[in-house]
């Protein structure tokens, strides 16, 4: 599983068969390189419905007819949108062709923003855990810390986790270092930071006082698992 990391949320997941976007918030990342005009996307997962994780997907969906894969009232939103849509929900797990999702709670809101400034609210937050070829990675959404990021890392072998580090809007780098050791990853890789000034935060401060293996990655930055 080759994963690229495009700043703020923004996974890249490429399979070998499949291309996987989550949260794709690309145009207004100041972070991110990635052309929302250029990107290529089977499907696209998403967290909630705040813009900044929502992001581009509706103009890449219809543009590349990917399968975006959300928490139900989000997923219905974006289907009156014209997307193609499957809903999900906090606890549930769907084997597709191309990989398993499973939603898991995340502590924050969701809601999207429309550009006449209507606020549509889109449900629960989640987090995601999505596994290919026996390699799982969770990507926690935007959440504060919560006890049962222990019973996530107990009950899922977990090769790459990405955990919110900014602050103000997620927990911060303290409560991230304890969600890293709950989870207890092969690998932590800090997200949701520096995208504006107040989630400005040392990544690399933060993957120093992890008890777990960590690593920072710069937009763009790719790893494998």
């Amino acid at each position: 599983m080759k994963i690229t990391y495009h700043g703020h949320s923004v996974l890249h997941v490429e399979t070998g068969s499949s291309s996987i976007w989550i949260d794709p918030f690309l145009t207004y990342n100041g972070l991110c390189s990635a052309n929302p005009d250029e990107v290529k996307a089977d499907v696209i997962l998403l967290t909630h419905g705040h813009n900044d994780h929502v992001g581009d997907t509706i103009d890449i969906a219809k543009r590349t007819g990917a399968l975006v894969v959300a928490p139900f009232e989000l997923a219905e939103h974006l289907e009156k949108k014209g997307l193609k849509t499957h809903p999900m929900h906090i606890g549930g797990a769907r084997e597709f062709d191309w990989g398993k999702v499973k939603f898991t709670q995340a502590f924050h809101g969701s809601s999207f923003t429309e550009e006449d400034g209507t606020t549509v609210y889109t449900g629960m937050p989640a987090g995601i855990l999505l596994t290919v070829n026996n390699k799982t990675i969770y990507h926690a959404g935007d959440t504060a810390l919560f006890s049962d990021m222990k019973m996530i890392g107990e009950r899922n072998s977990i090769d790459a986790a990405f955990l919110p580090i900014g602050d103000n809007f997620t927990m911060g780098p303290e409560d991230a270092v304890d969600a890293a050791s709950w989870i207890n990853a092969k690998l932590t890789v800090p997200i949701h930071f520096n995208t504006f000034p107040v989630i400005k935060q040392d990544a690399r401060a933060f993957v120093d006082k992890l008890k777990v293996p960590g690593r920072v990655l710069e937009s763009g930055e790719t790893i494998f698992i």
